[in-house]
């Protein structure tokens, strides 16, 4: 297999780099609720999907002590 003769500079290896930083996902709101909800994904807040309710979420409620 072929090695590299001399080593990249710094700045190189820094341009060759430049694209592979993370991506912010892109995030919207839900229409019935207005919680942040990942695109064409059910809202987990409420269980609505295109302004239809799709699951039924379960409330959970906290005990008394």
């Amino acid at each position: 297999m072929a090695n590299p003769k001399r080593r990249h500079s710094n700045t190189r290896t820094q341009t060759r780099r430049a694209h592979d930083f993370i991506k912010l996902k892109s995030v919207s709101k839900c229409s019935n609720c207005s919680a942040p909800v990942l695109p064409h994904r059910v809202c987990m807040a409420c269980g609505f999907y295109k302004g239809r309710q799709v699951l039924t979420i379960k409330i959970k409620e906290k005990k008394k002590s």
